[in-house]
């Protein structure tokens, strides 16, 4: 007899196998007990029959309780009834560890609730099915950077400078002098892009914002490439070829998950079809404007979540919105090569109301261009000598952007709340467990 995980139940129908799980939840009907197991790589059920079974094996069915961990043992039938498509007929269940009082049961349970026993929501079928989404954009994520020829660069967390200024970051002591944790691996991809050609980082950063919103976490996960010799146009191709990428690896490797969350599977399949729609700046602020739900939306500044689902939801799609004004966005980005007030850039929302997923530009070359924007951005130029000199010793044209791993979990997934998207989020209000 074979002892195998649910996820295989598939290769063993009709078999008899030895399996071990926890009991999420069981229900009775007379003389049949109806067990829900979990082992973390599926859900299915057990099914004891008192007929089939000595009068201490279903005495012990009916009496245990959720969350037990136990080996059963039994054989494996198809079940058309279910998402998982398979059950197991036991005969035989070997308690391992007792369960008693498990604080969080069928019923409903409120949001703080559930958050301050996070440990144990992990456990439920809705976080497995976002869990093992998030691991298969993970694992998408190194295999398209690998199939596109580029190098993995760790970043550092703590640093001494910051990209997008210091008032958003976490400070802490380095020793006799200040320090910060990371709210971007840019910089140092960059670095490593005049080394490598084209690098990506992935790695966790963190901004100290007091934000509250269902789109915020403090501490999140980046993908960050960096492309030498790279102009806007062509990283846009990368960034929607990549955003098209992790999608399709969803819909192909994580059917039974998405069928967890009842995730509309004709609705993601629209997101792979390229390319993706792009428009300026400029043509946003008019597209707002003539909608007449944004009458107080001027040209200059910065989009909330409103402005930004309306103008995803226009496509039906994810968007490119270009070119956003120079003084919204941080110093090093490339000026616009025939005007002024904006710079080459542009952020990816996401339609069904998530907003961008993905921020990136051309970067600035000009060394002199760059000191001035980091002395009027208030910050020391002595920090920032070391990105300087990729400028001074044969500066190229590059591109890059970074997308943030839990955003496009909650978009993939058709959650409602970042929380969600992240296994112990870090919020405002919250740091525990």
């Amino acid at each position: 007899m074979q002892t195998i995980s649910i996820i295989d139940a598939k290769n063993h129908v009709d078999e008899k196998v030895k399996i071990g799980v926890w009991l999420t939840n069981k229900r009775s009907s007379g003389k049949i007990a109806f067990l829900q197991l979990r082992d973390g790589s599926a859900f299915f059920q057990g099914v004891v029959v008192k007929n089939n079974v000595s009068e201490e094996v279903f005495k012990r069915a009916k009496e245990v309780k959720q969350e037990t961990s136990m080996y059963v043992t039994g054989t494996i039938h198809e079940d058309a009834r279910s998402h998982f498509g398979y059950e197991i007929e036991i005969e035989d269940i070997e308690i391992v560890g007792e369960s008693e009082n498990y604080p969080i049961t069928p019923k409903e349970h409120g949001t703080d609730f559930l958050m301050d026993h996070r440990h144990l929501w992990l456990r439920s079928k809705r976080q497995f099915a976002i869990m093992q989404i998030r691991n298969e954009m993970i694992r998408a994520t190194y295999e398209f950077f690998n199939q596109e020829g580029f190098i993995k660069l760790d970043s550092p967390i703590l640093t001494g400078s910051a990209p997008e200024g210091t008032t958003e970051l976490f400070h802490t002591e380095y020793f006799d002098r200040d320090a910060y944790l990371s709210q971007s691996g840019q910089l140092y991809a960059e670095a490593g892009a005049m080394a490598y050609g084209k690098v990506f980082t992935f790695g966790p950063t963190f901004r100290a914002e007091k934000s509250k919103t269902r789109r915020h976490l403090i501490e999140f996960w980046m993908i960050e490439p960096e492309m030498a010799f790279m102009h806007q146009e062509e990283s846009l191709e990368i960034q929607e070829k990549y955003v098209a990428f992790l999608v399709q690896a969803v819909l192909d490797n994580c059917d039974y998950a998405l069928t967890i969350l009842d995730r509309d599977k004709e609705v993601l399949k629209e997101y792979t079809k390229l390319p993706y729609p792009r428009i300026s700046y400029d043509e946003a602020i008019k597209l707002l404007q003539e909608s007449g739900e944004f009458p107080d939306v001027k040209w200059g500044e910065d989009f909330g979540s409103p402005e930004e689902t309306y103008l995803a939801n226009h496509f039906s799609k994810p968007v490119f919105v270009m070119n956003y004004p120079k003084a919204i966005k941080p110093f090093y980005m490339k000026p616009h090569p025939t005007r002024d007030d904006v710079v080459v850039c542009a952020d990816l929302l996401a339609p069904e109301g998530y907003g961008e997923i993905i921020g990136g530009s051309e970067r600035a070359v000009d060394p002199a261009y760059l000191e001035a924007q980091i002395k009027q951005a208030g910050l020391d130029v002595a920090d920032y000598e070391w990105y300087l000199d990729l400028r001074r010793f044969g500066s190229v044209p590059h591109s890059g952007f970074g997308l943030g791993l839990e955003r496009a979990v909650t978009w993939i997934t058709g959650e409602s709340h970042i929380r969600e998207a992240i296994p112990f989020p870090r919020l405002l209000n919250r740091i525990y467990p």
